[in-house]
């Protein structure tokens, strides 16, 4: 027998044999097989209730429980369905438990404060640990964690290191300890941190932030948890570089791309090329009016659902229309400090573990990519980092918050790093906070629009590089439109129009305003804190 050690010190025996056909087979850390989504395992069932619009939001059904079998669901469809009278509606009611709001109607006390509602909403977003459902899209957790709310009642991979920055402000440290390890326990079952804990997720990841989750717990916890959570940085790692040794200059695969200088970049990807679950009329609508192969803009709608940004005109070939989007021919600025920060993560983990080779190897590694993202990314011109083009070998055009990743890791130079203030404060600043893009195009992830984690990065990236006057500013703008609206509508929101806070709501994208809401809470708990006295 051979023993292994998990990441919380548990010893696994593992039969010799097994452990040897592991390694033969490269599967020692692989992901186990992934259960299939609801729109494979329902089949016909599926596409008939989601193009027949059976709900108003898409996402409804791919979260519904099937009150039997699966397979015995599709047999009474098969057999109903083309009798007289069937009802798809009816037959969906009959056969499934659907969903409920993850933030009912909250009975507020009359005046409630800011603060008494985010600390109120800790509670009203949490969850216990799931139980296993048959035939449910969910993948069960094991640990307490925080949905963000409305429709999405589920952990989010981005989302939580945001929720988790106000849990550690409001002395909820041991909740957020229990979302990092929750996000490993994903690592070890699937070799990655899906998007979300559904099984229409598994295809692709979002944003790694997992080495910063592991930060700051490690900044609570001490730096014992850097070691803990090594072999599931590196399975991160391995993940998104899956492909890498081998790969030719100017070729791709999968998520990381080798640019013809030999430099290794990372890129938005998703491993289907079909409708997302989520969103399946949507995605059929948009591949059908873009006159392209239907995988193409399946896979790249899934690519930007992937880098959380679905949608933005930051991928679009024209900047307008959806069905141009082409997330994958970008190397993202986001994604690259994203895994810079991951490399030099862990470097330190492993020099905290007793490993200087392997350390070296990943500080390497993180000093050619900052190297990388300065030399390719930054444009001097407008004074900011832009996506680049790896196959063009060009940047894109578009100016959007992104820009401030850099910062926030530190990977900018000075000069760099002022230089960005000042386009932030010339053409970002709104009366709300920071623009997320200069132009509108009716996708949420564009102007009007503002979002507490790109709002919180350039606070603090700023900050980190000396420009306290312009962060306080935007911390200021950001924390006066929740406030403003908070005092309207008695909740916060997923996102805010920062061109008229308090007064417009945002809009845009393929589904209503959601409220609850994890980041935002998150984020204006942090902030506060950072600066009081700005409500």
């Amino acid at each position: 027998m051979a023993i292994l050690k998990g990441t919380a010190g548990i010893r696994r025996i593992v039969p010799r044999a097994l452990l040897l056909a592991a390694l033969l087979c490269g599967l020692l850390g692989a992901a186990i097989a992934a259960p299939p989504p609801p729109s494979e395992s329902l089949g016909d069932l599926y596409r008939a209730v989601e193009m027949a619009s059976v709900f108003p939001d898409q996402k409804t059904f791919a979260d519904a429980v099937p009150r039997q079998s699966i397979p015995a669901v599709l047999g009474e469809f098969r057999s109903e369905k083309s009798q007289p009278g069937f009802s798809l509606r009816a037959f969906v009611a009959a056969h499934f438990r659907l969903p409920a709001l993850s933030v009912p109607k909250l009975s507020r006390p009359e005046n409630q404060s800011v603060d008494a509602y985010l600390r109120q909403m800790w509670t009203v977003l949490r969850r216990a640990p799931d139980r296993d459902q048959p035939g449910s899209s969910l993948l069960p957790l094991r640990h307490p964690y925080i949905v963000p709310g409305g429709r999405f009642d589920e952990i989010y991979y981005w989302d939580s290191y945001f929720t988790m920055l106000g849990l550690m402000q409001h002395g909820q440290g041991a909740l957020a300890a229990s979302m990092l390890a929750n996000m490993a326990d994903l690592i070890d079952r699937y070799g990655h941190v899906p998007n979300g804990n559904r099984t229409y997720y598994l295809s692709r990841s979002q944003p790694p932030f997992f080495a910063a989750m592991v930060t700051l717990v490690a900044e609570r916890e001490g730096a014992g948890i850097y070691r803990r959570y090594l072999p599931e940085m590196e399975a991160e790692y391995r993940y998104w570089m899956e492909g890498a040794d081998g790969l030719q200059p100017g070729m791709a695969h999968r998520r990381v791309v080798r640019l013809r200088d030999g430099a290794l970049l990372n890129r938005y990807w998703d491993d289907r090329a079909a409708p997302r679950d989520e969103s399946w009329r949507h995605d059929v609508e948009t591949a059908r009016a873009a006159h392209r192969p239907l995988p193409d803009v399946y896979r790249e709608l899934r690519a930007a659902a992937e880098s959380g940004w679905d949608f933005s005109s930051r991928w679009l070939a024209d900047g307008r229309t959806l069905g141009t989007i082409r997330t994958t021919a970008f190397a993202p600025v986001d994604l690259n400090a994203l895994m810079q920060n991951l490399e030099n993560t862990l470097a330190k983990a492993s020099a905290v573990a007793g490993d200087p080779a392997k350390a070296n190897f990943y500080a390497g590694r993180a000093r050619a990519r900052a190297a990388a993202i300065r030399r390719l990314m930054w444009n001097q011109r407008e004074g900011i980092f832009m996506d680049y083009l790896w196959q063009e070998r060009r940047q894109g055009t578009a100016r959007t918050a992104a820009t401030v990743y850099p910062l926030y890791f530190g990977i900018a130079s000075p000069p760099q790093a002022h230089a960005v203030a000042a386009t932030i404060r010339q053409d970002f600043l709104r009366p709300g906070g920071m623009a997320t893009t200069l132009v509108e195009t009716g996708q949420q992830w564009d102007r009007p629009n503002g979002w507490a984690p790109l709002e919180y990065l350039a606070v603090a990236g700023l900050d980190r590089y000396g420009e306290k006057a312009l962060a306080r500013q935007i911390a200021a703008r950001w924390i006066h439109t929740n406030v403003a609206g908070f005092k309207v509508t008695g909740v916060l929101q997923e996102k805010y129009n920062i061109e008229r806070p308090g007064s417009v709501e945002a809009s845009g994208g393929e589904y209503a305003l959601q409220i609850g809401f994890g980041w935002t809470n998150g984020v204006l708990a942090k902030l506060r804190a950072m600066y009081p006295g700005l409500d």
